[in-house]
């Protein structure tokens, strides 16, 4: 039985002005992705990949179309609606980490739950929980500086998570990682999908990070050019230990 569409985009445009002249990055895009789907964006550089993640995380709105995500139309919600939506909706990860440096990995992966009405007690521990899930409990007392690399994209997918979004939205998650680090990551990503279900739109470059998704959307000068579903590649068997 196929699972219900959550992320349902109908006729997105997208259209920047940049000196005076209207540059169309999205051209009428129509897809939709499935609750507990796991999809790769790919796509050359300028082919509207990136614009597509941000509408769908509500970072932006679309010149035109429908966006309905879980049933609400996000497009018609005003700045502080969509703000509040998206603090309660989704969870980005990021190239870069996007990490506060003076903050432990604890307190780095507490930070959406402020926004929250949780005590001081309950946020500590479901942070906690989520440091565990991406095996990093031993680390949650250090600061980045003092993790590698993939160690701090695990702490920005625990902060990613901790907070029980419907969507996971990630930008180039392995753009900044050796290969095992990189490995590592897809494989957290690919336990959260299998194991919790969650719902992951990643935009990526790299075909073998593609590879990890269900389905690959691939955008060509702002057209949907093909959906495919994928044979996956199983990552991180050794994430455990790191």
């Amino acid at each position: 039985m196929a699972s219900p569409t959550l992320i349902s985009i109908r006729n997105v445009v997208k259209n920047y002005q940049r000196g005076g002249q209207t540059v169309q990055v999205l051209k009428g895009v129509t897809l939709d992705i499935a609750r507990g789907e796991f999809v790769a964006l790919m796509g050359p550089s300028g082919s509207g990949k990136s614009t597509l993640l941000n509408l769908i995380a509500g970072i932006d709105k679309p010149t035109s179309g429908e966006l309905l995500i879980d049933g609400e139309d996000i497009t018609r919600l005003d700045e502080s609606a969509l703000a509040r939506w998206r603090a309660e909706k989704v969870g980005f990860i990021f190239q870069f980490y996007n990490l506060m440096p003076v903050l432990t990995a604890l307190e780095n992966v507490e930070l959406p739950l402020l926004l929250t009405h949780l005590s001081r007690r309950e946020r500590r521990e479901r942070a906690t929980l989520a440091l565990e899930m991406v095996n990093l409990a031993d680390r949650m007392d250090h600061t980045p500086n003092e993790l590698s690399g993939g160690q701090q994209q695990r702490v920005a997918i625990a902060r990613a998570v901790v907070s029980d979004p419907t969507i996971l939205v990630a930008d180039e998650p392995t753009g900044d990682l050796d290969r095992d680090a990189a490995a590592e990551v897809l494989g957290m990503l690919q336990r959260l999908n299998h194991d919790l279900g969650a719902t992951i739109v990643m935009v990526t470059h790299d075909q073998r990070a593609a590879g990890a998704a269900q389905a690959i959307l691939h955008l060509d000068k702002g057209v949907l050019e093909s959906r495919e579903q994928t044979v996956q590649i199983r990552h991180g068997q050794q994430a455990e230990a790191g």
